[in-house]
Parts: C-alpha cells; sequence; structure tokens
C-alpha cells in the first residue's frame, strides 16, 4: 500500500447503464475534493481514450452539471469494447499507457465497467506493480448482466430489472384487451445469466407479468416450450412470455437464429431476433395471433424508471472506490455486501481482488428457478424486489428529464 499523490483518471468501458455516469460522479466529485489528487481527467471512449491522449479534463465542468450526472443514461464520457493483449504476449498498450501515465503524471486510475472492463483494470494493474511503476488502481462496477462475481449484485441491474419488470406488467395489461387470444413473446438482454429475464419475474409476482420465463441457466427444449405455451394459451386465452436472449439447447447452441454472425470486441456472439424467431415457430405451431418483442437497448438506458437505491449504490461505488485508492489501496474491485432480513435490506462496500472479479460469470442460482424451467421462484424475489425500491427525484425542464451537459475540454487544447 502506498500513498500517493497525482493526477487521477476516470474511463468508463462496455454497455452502459443508467447510471453508469452516477459511478463516474462519484468518482469525479470525490477526486476533485481530495487533496491528494491533483488533476481529475476524463477518458473519451474508456482505455482508447488513454492510448489516443483524449482525456477530458473534469475540473473544467461546471459542478451543477457533475450533479446531474446521476440522472443522465448512457456513458457521459463515452464507452469503448476494447480488449487489451496479453501483455506477456503484446506490451504495445502498455507501454503507450504507461507514456500517457507518465505524461500527466497519474497515480490514480479508476475504471469503470463489467467483466471485460475489470480484466482490462486487472491487466493494467499487473503491468504497473511489474514495471514498478507507482499507481493505485481501483475497479469500479456496472454491469446491468449482474453477472460480476464477488459483488451481491452490480450497479445499474437494479434499475434494468425495474424497467423490465414495468413493462411487463404493462405489456401484460395491453395483452388483454381485445377478446381474441395473443401470445406475446418479450426478448430481455442476458448472454449466459438470466439475472434480466428472471427480473420478469418481479411482475408475475405483482400479479400482472409473464406466465412463462426462460433463463439461460436450464437448457431450452424447444417441444416443450410449446407445451408449455399451449397449457396457458388453451387455459387462460393469452400467453405472455419473457425469454432471455442467450437462452441455448443443450448443446450448447443459441437458439436465436442470430448464433454467432457477430461478435463485439471481445468475441462475444452479439445476438437478436430470438422473439421473432419464437414467435414464427409459435404462430407455425399453433396458428394464433403472436407478437414478438425485443426491449433492446431500452433496458439499459431507461433512466425515467431507475431505482433510487440502484443509483445511490452506483455513486457510493465510485465515492468508495477513490477513498480506497487514496487510502493506499490498489489492484482491487469495489463491491456491494448485502444483507436481507427481518429488518430490511442494507448494504455497504467491500474491497474484491481484481483477479476474483476478471472475466468471470456469477450466474442465477439453480434453485432460484422452478423445477419446470420456466419461471422464477421466491428466492429470486426476495433478492431482486430489495433493489429496485426508490424514485429518484429527476429535474425535468418541459415535462422531459434534463440530462447533464459536460463541456469535455481536452487537455490537449489547454496545452
Amino acid at each position: 500500500m502506498e500513498n500517493l499523490k497525482g493526477a487521477c483518471i476516470i474511463g468508463q468501458s462496455g454497455g452502459p447503464t443508467c447510471v453508469i455516469n452516477a459511478s463516474a460522479q462519484g468518482v469525479i466529485q470525490t477526486a476533485l475534493a481530495n487533496e491528494n489528487i491533483t488533476r481529475v481527467l476524463g477518458a473519451a471512449h474508456g482505455i482508447k481514450g488513454v492510448l489516443a491522449d483524449q482525456l477530458y479534463d473534469m475540473g473544467q465542468e461546471d459542478p451543477a452539471e457533475l450533479d446531474l450526472l446521476q440522472f443522465t443514461p448512457s456513458s457521459a464520457l463515452g464507452s469503448c469494447r476494447y480488449k487489451l493483449a496479453d501483455p506477456d504476449v503484446d506490451d504495445t498498450d502498455y507501454k503507450r499507457i504507461l507514456e500517457i501515465f507518465q505524461k500527466y503524471d497519474v497515480r490514480y486510475f479508476f475504471y469503470n465497467g463489467g467483466n471485460d472492463s475489470m480484466d482490462t483494470c486487472n491487466k493494467i494493474s499487473k503491468y504497473m506493480q511489474k514495471v514498478g511503476y507507482p499507481c493505485n488502481i481501483m475497479g469500479v462496477p456496472k454491469t446491468i448482466d449482474n453477472d460480476l462475481s464477488g459483488t451481491d449484485h452490480c450497479p445499474g441491474y437494479a434499475s434494468a430489472a425495474k424497467y423490465i419488470a414495468t413493462s411487463c406488467m404493462e405489456l401484460y395489461q395491453d395483452a388483454r384487451v381485445y377478446d381474441t387470444g395473443t401470445v406475446v413473446v418479450v426478448e430481455i438482454m442476458g448472454r449466459h445469466a438470466g439475472w434480466l429475464a428472471g427480473a420478469a419475474g418481479l411482475a408475475s409476482w405483482a400479479g400482472s407479468g409473464p406466465d412463462l420465463v426462460y433463463l439461460p441457466e436450464v437448457d431450452f427444449h424447444m417441444d416443450q416450450f410449446l407445451a408449455d405455451v399451449k397449457r396457458v394459451y388453451e387455459a387462460n386465452g393469452t400467453c405472455l412470455v419473457a425469454v432471455s436472449e442467450g437462452i441455448h439447447y443443450a448443446d450448447g447452441t443459441f437458439v436465436s437464429e442470430a448464433k454467432t454472425s457477430a461478435t463485439d470486441g471481445f468475441g462475444h456472439a452479439q445476438l437478436g431476433g430470438l422473439a421473432v424467431m419464437l414467435a414464427d415457430v409459435i404462430k407455425e405451431k399453433m396458428g394464433v395471433k403472436v407478437r414478438g418483442i425485443e426491449l433492446s437497448l431500452l433496458q439499459r438506458c431507461g433512466s425515467h424508471l431507475a431505482s433510487k437505491t440502484d443509483v445511490e449504490e452506483a455513486y457510493l461505488v465510485g465515492k468508495a472506490a477513490v477513498e480506497a485508492a487514496v487510502s493506499g489501496m490498489t489492484d482491487h474491485m469495489v463491491g456491494l455486501d448485502c444483507v436481507r432480513d427481518e429488518s430490511g435490506y442494507h448494504c455497504q462496500t467491500k474491497l474484491v481482488p481484481l483477479t476474483e472479479a476478471a472475466n468471470t460469470e456469477r450466474k442465477v442460482p439453480r434453485a432460484w428457478i422452478n423445477a419446470q424451467g420456466n419461471g422464477v421462484e421466491q428466492g429470486f424475489i426476495d433478492y431482486a424486489l430489495p433493489l429496485i425500491q426508490g424514485e429518484p427525484q429527476r429535474p425535468l425542464e418541459g415535462s422531459l428529464p434534463r440530462f447533464a451537459k459536460l463541456k469535455k475540454v481536452l487537455t490537449t487544447e489547454m496545452d
């Protein structure tokens, strides 16, 4: 551990959420107020901004605009999907990062993202230790997928879960408007972990949600799926189905037609089109009216349905990352340690080694999915329900949201 004095860089990476900027705000405001941090720099589009020497001077921002970050969705500094090579194979990027760190006397580095972002953070941390450059490096968790290990949950998940549950409750009402039967299939994000699709079960718990919910933790069987839909439809005249985009057959292949036709920068399959594909199958086999709906980006940027708990915890992990770093901690990610008992829900931060957080996926426990694999159990509800609580008091202009407007003054414009 080492107490350092110098500049810091905050970068955002991976898919955005509606509260990732609350974490950035926690980092930026806490860093600006700390005497050990001489300058606060924001990386344009994550680690790519560091490599390209495109850094914003956050001290030039209007404090009132920084306050609005907690209500502003997406990644205000810009994001990226860029995988750093193994430094033992190719250390070109690492040498460039070290050069930039030395140029601006960067002694603190904060990276705000999910699994792959923690991998980036981990690699940079280990490299700086190897070359002997003193820099305290902390991961700030973010992912709507909720699949980071070492933390009870991830900032961003709760608001997406609230959006999904609310949208499913609204669809439930809409699907029952006419006296003719309808099957509605809702496709929800989640490649290998079903935390988001499971959130649709919150709507079912509230009495107005999907009849069937399918998560990737359980192998998918088309014949059984069709039998489930037919059973519900014949009993109720309607059927609302929630499916994770990552549901797969027993051999591991995705049900989605897209399969691996495209990948992101980390080689992950770009999924989509599942709801429409399943709707076509249902229509062909059952001959009923079917709609396929893909929530797509809406579930991760719907800040109008943000959870106040999520916003506050997102800010908290950013703040905690800076406080830990300036106290001498490095090579860790901030995690959340939570208790749910008869006295309510309580959450505090903890520190998780980056090696533990990087490139590991935490999945929904099988015990939280019903025996049939088409719904969630009460254990999931008890876990997720406290996370979606509260309504942020969002500022409005003309009844529309007022988002942060950053000047984004590049350091190169000031030198």
